[in-house]
C-alpha cells in the first residue's frame, strides 16, 4: 500500500487506515464480535493499513483493550492513534481537559493498548472549562516524557451549533492556531467524504499549507456510500445512525443518486471495483497529506477498503463526483 506521511515528524502510515470504533461502540452492538474484530485488525496490518485509530471513550475503554490484544503481538507493524478528552457517562458525554487528568488518561491508555508509546495522541474535544493551551501543554509533556510521539486534534462537531455566517471548521481552525503556539500539531482528524466535503473549504488547505496531516474520518459516510444499506431497513437503537438526520428512510432514499453515481464510476474501473472503493479513492485524491480512516469490523470490509489504494480516479471521474447532488438531511 502507498505510504503517506503525517506532520513535520514525517510519521509514515498506509494511505488507508482502520477506524476501530465500530468494533465495540456506536454501531449495532448485536453485530460486534471480539474475535472477528481481532482478525480484522490483523488483516488490516497484513494489507498495509497500519494506522489503527481508537479512543479511550470507545466502549468506553473496550476498544483500546481490543486493539491492545493485537499490539501485544504486532506492535512494530502498527501505527497507533488514540484520543483523550471525553468521558462517557450513563446518558451523556462530557469533556475533561484538565492537565492532571490528561496525564492519567494517557497512562491508562498505554496499559490497555499494551504498549509503551502512543504514535499519535489526539485531543478528542477541548474542555470549555480549561484553556486549550493548558490541555495541549500537558499533552506536549507526554511527548517530552517519551510516552507519545506526536499530537493531533479532532475537529469540533455540532454542525448546527456554529454561528450564522461562519464556516463549519472556523472554530477548529481557531483552536489549531492557539495550540500550534504551544506545540506542533502533527495531524487533524475531521469528517471528509463525497457527501460531507466541507473540510475542503478551509480546514484541508490550512493543514496542507502547514505540513499537517489530515485524517479523513467517516470517508464512507457512516456506511451509506458503500451502497449496501437499504432505505427503511432501520437501525438498532444503540446505533448512531438511528438518530442521524441523513439516515431516515426518506433521506436515504433521496440520497441514492450519490451511490448510483459512485457505482457508475466504479463500473468503468472494472467489475471488481465497488462504490466504497471509489469513495475512498476520491478522499485520497484530495491531497498527499490525506489519510482515509474508514471504520470496519470484519475482514471482508477491511480488505475491500484496502483495495481502494489501487483505484486511480481520472480527472473525468473527479469532475463527475463534483457534479453529484449534495446530500440531503444534514444538520443545516
Amino acid at each position: 500500500m502507498e505510504r503517506r506521511t503525517i506532520g513535520a515528524a514525517a510519521l509514515a502510515v498506509g494511505a488507508i487506515g482502520l477506524g476501530c470504533m465500530p468494533m465495540s461502540w456506536a454501531y449495532s452492538s448485536s453485530r460486534q464480535r471480539g474475535e472477528e474484530s481481532v482478525r480484522a485488525v490483523h488483516r488490516a496490518l497484513d494489507l498495509g493499513s497500519t494506522l489503527l485509530d481508537t479512543a479511550d471513550m470507545y466502549g468506553p475503554f473496550t476498544n483500546e483493550l481490543l486493539v491492545g490484544r493485537v499490539l501485544k503481538e504486532r506492535r512494530q507493524d502498527a501505527f497507533v492513534s488514540t484520543k483523550v478528552g471525553l468521558l462517557v457517562g450513563e446518558q451523556h458525554i462530557v469533556a475533561n481537559g484538565r492537565p492532571g487528568y490528561v496525564k492519567r488518561a494517557c497512562d491508562a491508555s498505554l496499559r490497555r493498548l499494551q504498549t509503551d508509546v502512543i504514535d499519535l495522541y489526539q485531543l478528542h474535544r477541548a474542555d470549555p472549562e480549561v484553556p486549550v493551551e493548558e490541555t495541549w501543554g500537558a499533552m506536549a509533556e507526554l511527548v517530552q516524557a517519551g510516552k507519545v510521539r506526536a499530537l493531533g486534534l479532532c475537529a469540533m462537531g455540532a454542525r448546527g451549533g456554529r454561528r450564522l455566517g461562519t464556516r463549519l471548521h472556523d472554530a477548529t481552525i481557531r483552536q489549531l492556531q492557539r495550540v500550534q503556539q504551544v506545540f506542533p500539531v502533527s495531524a487533524v482528524q475531521a469528517e471528509l467524504s463525497v457527501w460531507s466535503p466541507e473540510a475542503l473549504e478551509a480546514l484541508l488547505p490550512w493543514c496542507e499549507a502547514r505540513g499537517v496531516g489530515f485524517l479523513a474520518a467517516m470517508p464512507l459516510g457512516n456506511g451509506f456510500l458503500t451502497g449496501t444499506l437499504t432505505p427503511g431497513e432501520g437501525f438498532e437503537p444503540d446505533d448512531v445512525r438511528a438518530r442521524h438526520p441523513r439516515f431516515t428512510a426518506e433521506m436515504m432514499a433521496s440520497n441514492q443518486p450519490i451511490v448510483v453515481g459512485l457505482r457508475r464510476i466504479a463500473a468503468r474501473h472494472g467489475d471488481s471495483v465497488t462504490p466504497a472503493q471509489v469513495a475512498l479513492a476520491w478522499v485520497l485524491a484530495q491531497g498527499r497529506h490525506v489519510v482515509a480512516v474508514p471504520g470496519a469490523k470484519r475482514e471482508r470490509w477491511v480488505a475491500e477498503n484496502a483495495g481502494a489504494d489501487a483505484v486511480r480516479l481520472t480527472a473525468a471521474d473527479l469532475a463527475e463526483v463534483a457534479e453529484l447532488p449534495g446530500a440531503r438531511g444534514s444538520w443545516d
